[in-house]
């Protein structure tokens, strides 16, 4: 744990790998700007690797005014002990008060980690942040600028905000997606922190030998449009139609979590609160009701087709243009007609 520092830095750490920023990092950037615009501090960027220095720029013009930059051959691979060094020995030295982690599969590796070596709090798969002044009826007093952490609680029947204001800094992993991914500015200008870590023998004690790599079964966050199918559809054979469709437009394939409960198709494909956040131009939502935890991971569409039997479905409160009917006969009429669409 660091001694509470109302002025220090509102950090992100910056995932790469193979010398490519991770969208995540940008998204954080933004949204730590944000915060720190709030609390009148700076934003801070924790960049470990080997020969990455080039995206320190990116950082910055994404908000970011300090990149702390850490390089090191033996950091050109991720590895927990070795990057959690970096991250725990920066903020021991330099303080900050917030620091925020993506939530992929490395950063819920890297976050606990970091957050048992300083004994801090963490609030993991936050989908919002805020700053706010929390006032405390037992200690009869007021704590002034916490973080407040939002995230999904009880399967996502309940949306929960996490304070810390005893244990510093305060440690949030957040969804990919989340946080939109704002336009850079190149004319930002900010400072390169070259940073040299001591490392002893035993942050090393875990040697990489190999690496494989699965390719992603599916990309909604970068899909321009998807059609998303929900347990109206019915079964794990009616929703091949949902398919049809997609692969009529050129869209990815998206789901709502009684979907994937039903069995119909894998988790990966997941949208909502639970799954993955999307910003497509185009989503086709079939059979999908509109509760709360799938609105929250598709409102922010730039349009939104809705096509449901019942006219009273929430989903036709964010819907653009909506179709009352059977998707089972809807969907093959759309697919028909998209086929035989004159070719420019």
């Amino acid at each position: 744990m660091i001694e509470k520092n109302p002025r220090g830095e509102v950090w992100i750490f910056a995932e790469q790998e193979d010398g490519t920023l991770h969208d995540v990092a940008l998204e954080l950037c933004g949204k730590a700007r944000e915060l720190a615009d709030h609390l009148g501090v700076k934003v801070g960027a924790v960049l470990p690797g080997w020969n990455v220095r080039e995206l320190s720029y990116r950082l910055i013009q994404h908000g970011a005014d300090n990149v702390y930059l850490s390089e090191d051959r033996r950091l050109e691979h991720y590895q927990t002990l070795p990057y959690a060094r970096v991250v725990t020995t920066l903020a021991q030295k330099h303080k900050p008060q917030i620091v925020l982690f993506g939530a992929t599969p490395l950063g819920r590796d890297l976050a606990p980690r970091c957050a048992s070596a300083m004994r801090a709090g963490l609030t993991a798969d936050c989908t919002d942040l805020d700053v706010s002044d929390v006032p405390d009826p037992a200690a009869k007093t007021t704590h002034k600028n916490l973080l407040l952490q939002i995230r999904p609680a009880f399967g996502g029947n309940i949306i929960a905000t996490i304070i810390n204001p005893a244990r510093w800094p305060q440690m949030a992993t957040v969804r990919e997606g989340v946080m939109p991914l704002g336009e850079p500015n190149m004319q930002r200008k900010g400072e390169i922190v070259a940073e040299k870590i001591k490392f002893d023998d035993n942050d090393f004690a875990v040697r990489l030998i190999e690496r494989h790599r699965e390719p992603r079964k599916v990309n909604l966050k970068g899909a321009r449009t998807i059609v998303a199918g929900g347990g109206g559809v019915g079964s794990k054979q009616n929703f091949r139609a949902i398919h049809d469709l997609a692969g009529a437009i050129g869209g990815a394939v998206g789901a709502s979590r009684a979907a994937v409960d039903g069995g119909f198709i894998d988790k990966a494909h997941q949208i909502g609160q639970t799954g993955t956040t999307v910003r497509p131009a185009l989503y086709v939502a079939c059979g999908i009701s509109g509760a709360i935890q799938h609105r929250a991971g598709m409102e922010e569409s730039a349009k939104i087709v809705a096509i449901n039997w019942d006219k009273e479905a929430p989903i036709f409160g964010v819907a653009h243009y909506g179709i009352v009917g059977d998707l089972n006969q809807v969907i093959p009429m759309m697919v028909k007609a998209i086929k035989e669409r004159p070719k420019e």
